[in-house]
């Protein structure tokens, strides 16, 4: 199975998690109405962060700026290696957790 098929299943199993097209292309994954991030393709992850958690993202190398907005809080995780998997989960639960809360998903 890879990187793309493991993520969608671990995204698809955390409660109320819905999946539908990205308006700028790929498969978006929100909770409560809130995207937690989005797919491009098989190996491209794009997810929005609070400013602190973006700049810890880039700086300790689980995510890159955004590659179209480098300068927003939208970073990128690229899905090459294992480690890339891993952070990419990360970053998307954080994300999860968020909106979760608001709307009081279990």
């Amino acid at each position: 199975m890879g990187n793309k098929a493991v993520l969608e299943e671990l995204l698809l199993s955390w409660p109320g998690v819905t999946t539908g097209p990205h308006r700028f292309g790929g498969i978006e994954f929100a909770v409560n109405g809130k995207e937690i991030g989005h797919l491009h393709g098989e190996r491209l992850v794009d997810l929005l962060l609070p400013k602190a958690k973006r700049d810890e993202a880039v700086t300790t190398g689980k995510a890159r700026p955004h590659h179209i907005l480098p300068e927003s809080g939208w970073v990128s995780v690229y899905l090459n290696t294992e480690d890339d998997l891993a952070h990419a989960i990360e970053l998307l639960r954080f994300n999860y957790e968020r909106f979760a809360q608001e709307g009081n998903v279990p």
